[in-house]
């Protein structure tokens, strides 16, 4: 199994996940772009829109649902999300390509297993994510303000994470964000400061974690050395640590 993110930050989310086989599957995590701009990174991905056989949407905020409904309806793309975050979105008619996620059931993909569970943000009924093809697992985990026993639990024994860092705790308090945006991101429905990512890696790590990739960092809160800094003093030196930028996401990797 692989991935690859096409983009991470304010701007847009996507992360296409690929089955090894002769027939892979693939799986597309958040869509916050235009059309025209999600084909143009699936591109360089090697990849169209018609490639994608499933979306899975961890919640309404713009920059991750994006185009997720024109998406499905234009290729017939069967599209998962939680009853909350569909009815956050107004309930749009998908002409049967919904289908309802839930906390702690597995959705069975071929031979991917796509585990949803709820996590604390600022959303209607967020849900991130692992994808397990065999003993290959990946935990997908950005927008949340904090990480609870429930998260932690389903973050165990991934070999790689997608793993929010949004911002440095004191670029935050002197930027010139307002007090109230300040407070929102900070707080526990807000998103994951670089320290409390590292806690998060800290408690997910185990000798077979080769991969984290930093993600949904702020362009004005924080920077990559600072995340992998942080990252870095709680990961084992085999482990492997890289940012998914907004421009360009990242490379393709193998869980």
């Amino acid at each position: 199994m692989r991935f690859k993110n096409l983009g991470s930050g304010s701007t847009g989310n996507a992360t296409v996940v690929e089955t090894s086989g002769n027939k892979p599957l693939r799986l597309l995590v958040d869509c916050g772009f235009g059309l025209k701009q999600l084909a143009d990174r699936l591109a360089l991905a090697h990849l169209s829109p018609s490639d994608i056989d499933a979306i899975f949407i961890t919640h309404e905020h713009g920059d991750h649902i994006g185009c997720a409904t024109a998406l499905a309806l234009r290729y017939g793309i069967p599209v998962w999300m939680s009853q909350g975050t569909y009815e956050a979105i107004s309930s749009p008619d998908l002409k049967g390509l919904l289908r309802i996620a839930k906390d702690s059931e597995v959705i069975h993909l071929g031979d991917l297993q796509v585990m949803p569970f709820t996590v604390p943000h600022d959303a209607r009924e967020p849900l991130q994510l692992t994808c397990q093809q065999g003993s290959d697992k990946l935990g997908v985990l950005t927008d949340l303000g904090h990480a609870t026993a429930h998260v932690l639990r389903h973050l165990q024994h991934c070999q790689a994470m997608v793993l929010e860092c949004n911002h440095d705790t004191e670029l935050l308090d002197n930027s010139s964000y307002p007090v109230f945006l300040k407070n929102r991101v900070s707080g526990p429905y807000g998103h994951l400061s670089n320290t409390a990512a590292a806690e998060i890696a800290a408690l997910s790590r185990h000798p077979a974690l080769r991969l984290v990739v930093a993600a949904h960092l702020s362009q004005q809160n924080n920077r990559p050395e600072l995340a992998l800094g942080c990252l870095g003093q709680v990961l084992a030196s085999s482990t492997e640590m890289t940012v998914a930028t907004a421009e360009a996401g990242a490379a393709w990797m193998s869980v």
